[in-house]
């Protein structure tokens, strides 16, 4: 077989073949080169649609925006993704990516987050603040270290006790049945200490209600709220004792995708976000007593000495959380800060 006649150096037809080539390898006509975003997937337990997770998805448009659509925040509300415990395990093994979480989960971290909780040692969001912008640069390093980015703080309001009577002292509302998210060191001492904190999950919390199951709140009033639990319990002790504190946080490695000219801009975002829900907490926490009180909860408006018997009743246990669970130094510094020191 003989081989095609060179003509001028070239096979005949070898032009046509290598045009043909390079306009395979072009793109189609109007189609624009992509790159995938980089999805960070965020779970909480607040309720879909819920203040919390109105002012987490602006925070993910945002993201969206000054990135140009190359980080995408997708939310998983109202615990769809398992309790915090549930959060914390999918996150390490890279099912999720974030958690926006309350002190109990945080704590399985960080067990030192609960100097931001001290019962009855803040008496408001300006004693709150004090407290954790001295607190906040020890936490962020806690959380580095075991592999956390601490994006914000994210407050649910003020714990108050919500009881299927007028009965409010600690002997009264000891061996009433509350609901707990998660077996922690402090639920460990309200157990000693006689009170019945029963694990559940937070879809479970109404038909546990319903049931008898347990009989009691001790949580906030918007999450009381949000969750519709108001109709099973007759009456709320107006003694805010402990904020409920929560905190979004990425893990590193997830973080670590991101461009590192981005992240900034993003946590930025995600503080703006931590004050808009500060701003709005008092006023919503207002709203949601005065609806709950339209719909039949009765209020328990504490003496002095009944606040007195509470102060009395959590001081007593200050020894068990200073030092076991909190530092000295953070614990002592947090109790003269929460109590006006400058």
């Amino acid at each position: 077989m003989s081989l095609p006649r060179m003509t001028g150096g070239r096979v005949p037809g070898s032009r046509t073949f290598l045009l043909v080539l390079a306009a395979s390898l072009l793109p189609a006509k109007g189609a624009v080169a992509q790159e995938e975003p980089i999805v960070i997937k965020l779970a909480t337990l607040a309720p879909s649609d819920s203040e919390w997770h109105e002012i987490l998805k602006d925070m993910g448009e945002e993201w969206s925006r000054v990135s140009d659509g190359r980080v995408e925040l997708r939310i998983y509300p109202g615990g769809v993704a398992g309790q915090e415990a549930d959060v914390l395990r999918k996150m390490r093994i890279g099912q999720l990516h974030a958690g926006a979480l309350s002190v109990p989960g945080l704590a399985r971290i960080v067990p030192e987050v609960h100097v931001l909780t001290i019962p009855m040692n803040v008496d408001g969001p300006a004693a709150l603040e004090r407290v954790r912008r001295a607190m906040e640069p020890r936490l962020e390093e806690r959380f580095a270290e075991n592999g956390y980015i601490l994006l914000n703080w994210g407050d649910a309001g003020w714990v108050r006790f919500f009881l299927p009577g007028p009965g409010a002292s600690p002997d009264e509302v000891r061996g009433l049945k509350f609901p707990a998210w998660s077996d922690d060191a402090i639920l460990d001492l309200w157990r000693e200490e006689g009170f019945r904190g029963v694990t559940l999950n937070i879809s479970d919390v109404l038909p546990s209600l319903q049931t008898g199951l347990i009989n009691a709140l001790n949580t906030t009033p918007l999450v009381v709220l949000s969750n519709q639990w108001f109709s099973e319990v007759e009456y709320m002790l107006d003694m805010p004792w402990t904020p409920l504190v929560g905190a979004t946080i990425v893990d590193r490695r997830a973080w670590e995708r991101i461009p590192e000219e981005l992240r900034p801009e993003l946590i930025r975002i995600a503080r703006v976000a931590e004050r808009r829900l500060q701003t709005e907490i008092t006023r919503l926490e207002d709203w949601a007593i005065a609806e709950m009180e339209e719909r039949g909860l009765q209020i328990i408006e504490p003496s002095d000495a009944l606040v007195q018997e509470w102060r009395s009743f959590f001081e007593s246990h200050y020894p068990k959380i200073r030092g076991p669970l909190i530092p000295p130094d953070w614990f002592d510094e947090a109790l003269r800060l929460g109590r006006g020191g400058a």
